[in-house]
């Protein structure tokens, strides 16, 4: 399968913020390969946890599932244990995308999409949870009633993974490792002028919380444990259990 290139901003124009829209799903898989550091690598390690805690034909839920990339590939890491998976989005054009993939690897019998607003509608019953960068596009207030809902929509047991970019409170640090993310992005085949363009877009959508903003959110909801198990400078990802 052929991954358009993004070039969303190659010309350094923002004609407004930052949207999931037709362009944007139409190269947002080359956007993520080379915007998310480490997002295999991530998912490889989900695979491993759910591997540990899931049974048999158990369901994993992506809320916010974008073009189904993380399904997609826990689908093929996960093959042996004929597990459900739902994906949850209210980006038409993404879902699109979701489903011709999803139909080209053969995978559309165990992989299901779903349009609609994830801070409103029903959760399905899912043994384990995702929301992988998909947090902090919402309002800050409307975090903690969210999480709050993915705990309650989990059976006992149950597992969520939370993927974010963070910022940190100290305040030179978070300064280089913003540098440091930007100049990830330039191996990465970005030009300045694209990553400040990009920034610009993103400024009044993508509102990050520190690391331990995130885990209180998830400690106050109810979860009882709580523990990352990545992090590459402002980048984390963490997995809580639910007693």
């Amino acid at each position: 399968m052929t991954v358009p290139e993004d070039t969303l901003y190659a010309s350094g124009a923002v004609a407004e913020d930052f949207a999931f829209n037709d362009r944007v799903a139409d190269v947002f898989d080359d956007m993520l390969s080379r915007s998310v550091p480490y997002y295999r690598t991530v998912i490889d390690g989900m695979a491993q946890l759910l591997a540990g805690h899931l049974a048999d034909g158990a369901t994993v839920c992506d809320l916010g599932c974008s073009t189904g990339t993380t399904l997609l590939e826990l689908a093929r890491r996960l093959a042996n244990l004929h597990l459900r998976y739902v994906g949850i989005d209210n980006a038409p054009a993404m879902l699109a995308k979701a489903r011709r993939k999803s139909a080209m690897f053969s995978k559309s019998e165990v992989l299901r999409f779903i349009e609609a607003d994830i801070t409103s509608c029903p959760l399905p019953q899912a043994d384990a949870i995702i929301c992988n960068y998909t947090l902090q596009f919402l309002r800050p207030l409307t975090r903690q009633p969210f999480v709050r809902r993915v705990y309650e929509a989990l059976p006992a047991g149950g597992m969520f993974f939370l993927g974010e970019k963070t910022i940190t409170p100290a305040s030179r640090l978070n300064r280089d490792f913003i540098d440091i993310y930007h100049a990830f992005k330039k191996q990465q085949g970005y030009s300045e002028l694209e990553i400040a363009a990009k920034r610009e877009a993103l400024e009044n959508v993508l509102i990050p919380f520190s690391l331990e903003e995130n885990i209180a959110l998830l400690r106050e909801a109810g979860f009882a444990e709580v523990e990352l198990f990545f992090r590459w400078f402002n980048f984390v990802a963490i997995v809580a259990l639910k007693r």
